[in-house]
């Protein structure tokens, strides 16, 4: 059912999104669109229990599927929710959209949308919305049926919880900025299911983080208090800056004083004038905090913030001071670590890091008082054999810039390649593969070379062997020489081979099963 969009104090009818207002827009996008559909599709919303077999059977209804692929943890094979499927021809995919879109599967509806290689786009948030306060019967497709109506979607989903009920809030990315901010002038603030609905601009959590401090409050926060200073003493002393709603002490279940408190204004001018006044100011003795009342999420990022810079302070002040130590003894306790080090100069501190159960990590950390001193020890010290191991010593250094150094160091070692053509991970099918009520047992018909599509695909090192759990019905790419038993001789161009792999017939199903 479509969400009711109603203007305040007035009733309005449903908005609903046709099947053939939908192929308008998107045929409408296509037609303006310079750069040609893509033919792989994003599935996401997936049930856990769902494999390639069951979104080929559904998939191929549309038209010829190429391939399919089910993204599991590399660990433990476990189902990541998202899937990729590749269409032959970019029509076929756009049908699939159309019609497919939050289609039930083992009773959880999934969530379709183009595959992007590139994800600047959706990660820049361009053309994205971002509404709450959204009634607890709006899904995905009512939310996709309500929004449509100003512009393609390029994808749409209601937040929800680990029992997939809704939280309250959601998302929704047109392909045009000028769809988003037409939706967004005339549905902020509108009805959605007799719910007064936020409509505007997603931000970022970096640009979330930026609007904390400047955002406009109500509720005062005051700590440091007197276990016997009285809300009525609360609204005495806040009352003189403006009208007070609520005053509030925090107390223990036997009634005994926490010693902070919230202070609620009418005005959220005078609860700054508040704040700037009466934070640090001594009552009974005691200096009160006094600031803006956050959010769970809004002190962890302040805590996150004042955690940052105090690390940034200490690095910055041991700079060149202080050294990282890996691969010791277990012998080595932090004693022995000073007696060590104290050769080279003043050991201003020294730990060995140890896991809850007091065994040594086998790192560390040396401070010197100086950089010479600390220059010294790094150039005698590493390398050295120490008990039964060699020790490894370098300057201490942040985890960014260590990740940061290391990723460049990586890229250099590492160029990128050109991934192979056919991958392993993937349940490939040649174009025009039987669907549903058919078989099809592998070895039987031509060969079809693989056509590549968009979707995410697990590059295996060249000559292995296919996963266990997938199989693909056409020939995978072998060098020239190479024998069944896995011995390579020589180079060559790559040329595609049948490869015969067991299956298990079908018991009680028209379709093939998948080995584990």
């Amino acid at each position: 059912m479509a969400a009711l969009v109603q203007m305040p104090q007035q009733q309005v009818t449903p908005v609903t999104a046709p099947a053939e207002a939908a192929v308008a827009a998107v045929d409408h996008g296509v037609a303006a669109s310079v750069v040609p559909l893509p033919t792989a599709l994003y599935v996401g919303d997936l049930e856990m229990n769902v494999i390639e077999a069951d979104l080929y059977d559904i998939f191929s209804q549309i038209g010829p599927v190429v391939s399919v692929h089910v993204c599991r943890d590399a660990s433990t094979r476990i189902s990541l929710g998202y899937a990729f499927v590749n269409f032959s021809n970019p029509v076929d995919a756009t049908r699939a959209l159309e019609i497919l879109n939050y289609t039930l599967i083992n009773n959880k509806p999934i969530r379709i949308m183009y595959s992007n290689r590139d994800p600047s786009a959706r990660r820049s948030g361009a053309a994205n919305i971002f509404i709450k306060n959204l009634d607890k019967s709006i899904d995905n497709k009512t939310l996709f049926d309500t929004f449509s109506v100003f512009g393609n979607i390029l994808t749409c989903k209601v937040a929800t919880d680990s029992s997939g009920l809704s939280k309250g809030y959601g998302f929704v990315q047109y392909e045009e900025e000028e769809a988003a901010q037409k939706a967004i002038e005339r549905l902020n603030g509108m009805l959605l299911n007799d719910k007064k609905v936020y409509v505007g601009q997603f931000l970022r959590k970096q640009e979330r983080e930026g609007v904390v401090d400047n955002a406009k409050f109500n509720n005062v926060f005051v700590k440091n208090l007197s276990e016997y200073t009285t809300e009525d003493d609360l609204k005495m002393i806040f009352g003189q800056y403006g009208e007070i709603t609520s005053a509030v002490v925090m107390k223990e279940g036997d009634g005994k004083s926490k010693c902070f408190g919230f202070v609620n204004f009418d005005n959220p001018d005078d609860a700054a004038q508040a704040v700037q006044e009466l934070n640090g100011k001594k009552f009974d003795d005691k200096e009160w905090f006094v600031g803006k009342a956050l959010k769970k999420s809004e002190r962890e990022i302040e805590l996150k913030g004042q955690l940052d810079q105090n690390t940034r302070e200490v690095v910055d002040k041991y700079q060149g001071l202080n050294l990282y130590l890996k691969n010791l003894d277990d012998s080595i306790g932090d004693s022995t670590l000073k007696e060590l080090f104290s050769d080279f100069g003043t050991v201003t501190s020294c730990k060995v890091m140890r896991d809850p159960n007091g065994k040594s990590r086998g790192t560390g950390f040396v401070s010197f008082s100086s950089p010479e001193e600390a220059s010294r020890a790094l150039a005698q010290m590493q390398g050295k054999q120490i008990g039964e191991k060699f020790l490894y010593v370098a300057l201490a250094q942040r985890k960014e810039d260590r990740r940061a150094m290391l990723q460049s160091q990586f890229s250099q070692m590492h160029p990128v390649a050109v991934p192979p053509p056919v991958t392993s991970g993937m349940l490939i099918y040649p174009p025009g593969a039987p669907g549903l009520g058919q078989q099809h047992f592998f070895g039987q018909g031509p060969r079809v070379p693989y056509q590549a599509g968009y979707g995410y695909q697990e590059q295996p090192f060249p000559g292995s062997a296919p996963m266990p759990g997938f199989f693909s019905p056409m020939g995978l790419p072998v060098r020239q020489g190479q024998r069944t038993g896995g011995r390579r001789s020589g180079g060559g161009h790559t040329r595609y081979t049948q490869q015969h792999m067991p299956l298990i017939q079908p018991q009680a199903s028209n379709h093939l099963i998948m080995l584990s």
